[in-house]
């Protein structure tokens, strides 16, 4: 329940994204909420050496979602953020990647503009554009695609979401979120209307010092299951553009000879 007494003069809740993971790819403008936050309400995917920032006495409440492991209902956060607004004054909703980019952003902020209390919105930078740029993939290209599609890899009741067939007719890069629990299905939808040559690469732990990649071909993505961390979170970018990142070409010529010669 919100709890009246004590009231605040000025309660706010400032979402902020906090960037695809490398600390320093937050905004300053996000930093600088951070530094001015009287508490942060923050998500499984920030970097938590973002919260050194923050002001000594500043609390700081980890709310994280993970596959089948969630801290507090989404109904028990929207609370929690007009609570604390309301008893403490600027409250700080801090969530990986862009808020506005299957991050639930837009449900709280009408939760808390609901109540009338004041909001305001720093984007950050989505580990859709960040996390294939860092790893040198282009997500468009002249000659190569004309635009990319981001899609969410699963849908709230566990299937993959239906723009993935659409995305796959297209010329479009793919990238896929929250989609590798979902890789094979993924793939089997992919393959009904892409060449089988297309690239792929499964990007785990984006623009963090225990980065993984792994590039293949899209007929070879039943070999590269086993080799997927289910408990690291990742993204698959699928289009001709990931034969831009520069180890691809020196893999393609192992595959080839290792399909030639076994």
């Amino acid at each position: 329940m919100i709890k009246m007494k004590n009231q605040v003069k000025n309660p706010k809740v400032i979402l902020v994204g906090s960037g695809p993971g490398d600390e320093e790819l937050i905004t300053i403008k996000g930093l600088h909420a951070i530094k001015n936050a009287d508490v942060i309400l923050y998500d499984a995917l920030v970097n938590t050496e973002l919260l050194k920032n923050a002001k000594p006495l500043t609390a700081c409440i980890y709310v994280g979602k993970r596959f089948n492991q969630h801290r507090y209902p989404q109904e028990v956060i929207n609370e929690m953020l007009v609570d604390n607004a309301l008893k403490y004054g600027t409250v700080v909703r801090l969530k990986g990647g862009d808020p506005f980019v299957f991050g639930r952003g837009a449900e709280e902020i009408e939760y808390v503009e609901s109540k009338g209390i004041e909001v305001e919105f720093i984007p950050g930078i989505s580990s859709a554009l960040a996390v294939p740029a860092n790893q040198g993939i282009p997500l468009t290209k002249r000659g190569l695609n004309e635009s990319f599609w981001v899609i969410t890899g699963t849908r709230s009741d566990g299937k993959i979401a239906k723009d993935i067939k659409y995305g796959a007719q297209s010329s479009a890069t793919l990238v896929i979120l929250m989609g590798l629990r979902n890789f094979s299905n993924i793939m089997s939808e992919v393959e009904k209307y892409r060449h089988k040559y297309t690239p792929f690469a499964i990007i785990q732990n984006g623009t963090l010092p225990n980065e993984k990649i792994i590039i293949d071909t899209l007929v070879n993505y039943k070999k590269v299951i086993d080799k997927i961390d289910y408990s690291s979170p990742g993204i698959l970018v699928i289009g001709d553009v990931v034969g831009e990142h520069a180890s691809f070409l020196e893999e393609e010529i192992l595959r080839v000879l290792e399909n030639t010669f076994c």
